[in-house]
């Protein structure tokens, strides 16, 4: 007998359901890997807009991989796991192979994503508190990108923790700058070191006269507060040269290098031009 799903409002559509089950698996394998340590940093550089050919740092994007070996999509899992204890666990495990990348090459300047969130959660204020406890210069390198949306919603916690970490040399990175949630009061009181411009606002700017104008207008306010500029989901020279030329501080996406688990400066060519 045929079950009839739609008759059932617990589940909705028979597509409601299986969406929801792939949720719930993808959910569960997350749990695990996490669980067992199973994730990768994957980086990917930052570059000076006046040149493009040095790297002014990298940022370090979880990767997140199952019993397989197979790297798990983050837009298969991350919203749901943000608002949870597992995000926390996401965040600590991404700060834990930050701290080690920056204490395993001394000239790396690394960018780790976390939420606001996670600054109450005593696992990950220790991880941090002791990784640069360690090694006070670690700081002076680390730049911790907290996400638009979070740092908004809790700006009684974030403006503190900010303070108190920029006074020990690290720096922050307010991550997808225009994407919806910004009140300027509270971007001028929290003194973000670098604003990353969202990339909605930077695809196909050489082309599209809207996304000038506003990508202008997020760059001339982050100026007015003495922020540097990044924009992010760079894809093509031409988009380049006008980010040139409207002076956005740094550039990042595909067009100067795609994300790998490889370490940029643990490659042949780098170390033969290091050496």
């Amino acid at each position: 007998m045929t079950e009839q799903f739609e008759t059932r409002p617990e589940f909705g559509s028979p597509l409601d359901f299986a969406i929801d089950q792939k949720s719930r698996m993808t959910m569960a394998t997350v749990r695990r890997a996490v669980e067992r340590g199973d994730a990768v940093l994957a980086y990917q550089p930052v570059v000076q807009s006046e040149r493009t050919e040095l790297t002014a740092f990298h940022e370090g994007l979880i990767r997140i991989i199952d019993e397989t070996g197979r790297i798990v999509p983050l837009r298969d899992f991350m919203a749901l796991a943000e608002t949870t204890e597992l995000g926390r666990q996401i965040d600590c495990l991404s700060l834990s192979l930050g701290l080690r990348a920056l204490a395993d090459e001394p000239s790396l300047r690394l960018s780790i994503n976390m939420s606001a969130r996670s600054i109450g959660y005593p696992a990950w204020l220790r991880l941090l508190r002791e990784g640069i406890g360690k090694d006070p210069r670690l700081a002076e390198r680390l730049i911790l990108e907290v996400t638009e949306s979070s740092a908004m919603g809790l700006p009684e916690v974030v403006g503190p923790f900010m303070h108190e970490l920029q006074s020990q040399g690290v720096s922050f990175a307010l991550d997808d700058f225009g994407a919806g949630y910004t009140s300027f009061r509270y971007l001028r009181d929290f003194c973000f070191d670098m604003i990353k411009i969202d990339g909605q606002f930077i695809r196909e700017i050489a082309l599209q006269r809207d996304n000038q104008v506003l990508a202008r207008a997020l760059q001339s306010i982050a100026h007015h507060f003495d922020m540097f500029t990044v924009a992010e989901a760079v894809e093509t020279a031409d988009d380049a040269a006008f980010l040139i030329d409207m002076g956005v501080d740094c550039m990042q996406g595909y067009y100067f290098g795609a994300p790998t688990i490889v370490p940029p400066w643990r490659a042949p060519n780098a170390r033969a031009e290091r050496g």
